[in-house]
């Protein structure tokens, strides 16, 4: 019966793959032919002589510097008003503070990067402040919703011992609570900062700026010797960022 069901199964999916294919109209003979592999390897082929000129290269070197600094800034303004929004969400201030604010931080989270970015290129204009906004807004909501599920799994005692010696919430909190859960919090920053610089280099696209929009300008313009320059100076940027955050998180949150 097993057998019979697995089969099913299987011939399901093959079935969705070719219906797929036949919907779509996606001839893969036509895509394989030798004009089409021709003019793929020739277009491919451009993208392997990069500008390495001194302009463009200073140029990549501004939109780097703009890239790291929308994903720094805009992470850091998450964690701030995350940390914020955390506290009601996590039970802090009763019920109706906790739905309030899950409720918010379930709509910035379920906004996508892109979208943020194209409605605060409409508030607030081309250039980073759009990318910066956007990246603060939706990682707002994908922090908060960590740091209030990281609040509720934290042990009550410390905090409770400090306000039963006469302390008030606010030092109960910095005393009893932030040091116990300040590794996971580091932990949690790192690793958006990481998927911001990533989602920065793209936000450009939308006209937010940074090296994604240097891509999409290049792109346009069918400059493919400055976009290989771009892409290469992403790829550069995203390995050393994460090569950065590995080491922070070994060195600041296992300590």
């Amino acid at each position: 019966m097993n057998r019979l069901i697995n089969l099913a199964l299987l011939l399901g999916i093959v079935a969705a793959i070719v219906a797929s294919f036949v919907y779509l109209g996606i001839d893969l003979g036509e895509l394989g032919g030798s004009s089409n592999l021709k003019q793929m390897g020739t277009y491919a082929q451009r993208f392997l002589s990069p500008d390495l000129s001194t302009s463009h290269l200073q140029a990549i070197g501004h939109g780097a510097l703009e890239t790291i600094a929308m994903s720094a800034l805009g992470t850091l303004l998450a964690a701030v008003f995350g940390l914020l929004l955390a506290l009601p969400a996590a039970g802090r201030f009763g019920w109706p503070c906790k739905s309030a604010s899950r409720l918010v931080l379930n709509a910035l989270r379920a906004v996508p990067e892109l979208v943020w970015a194209a409605l605060m290129v409409l508030a607030a204009g081309l250039g980073p402040n759009a990318g910066t906004l956007a990246l603060a807004l939706h990682t707002t909501g994908v922090l908060g919703r960590l740091f209030a599920e990281a609040l509720e799994n934290t042990p009550p005692e410390p905090a409770e011992a400090i306000r039963l010696q006469g302390g008030n919430a606010v030092w109960a909190f910095c005393y009893g609570t932030l040091p116990n859960l300040l590794p996971q919090l580091l932990a949690y920053i790192l690793y958006r900062w990481e998927n911001n610089i990533r989602m920065a280099s793209v936000l450009g696209f939308v006209g937010a700026g940074g090296l994604g929009q240097m891509l999409y300008v290049s792109l346009s313009l069918f400059q493919e010797a400055q976009a290989s320059t771009v892409i290469l100076a992403m790829l550069l940027l995203v390995f050393a960022v994460d090569s950065l955050s590995s080491w922070s998180r070994q060195r600041w949150v296992k300590a």
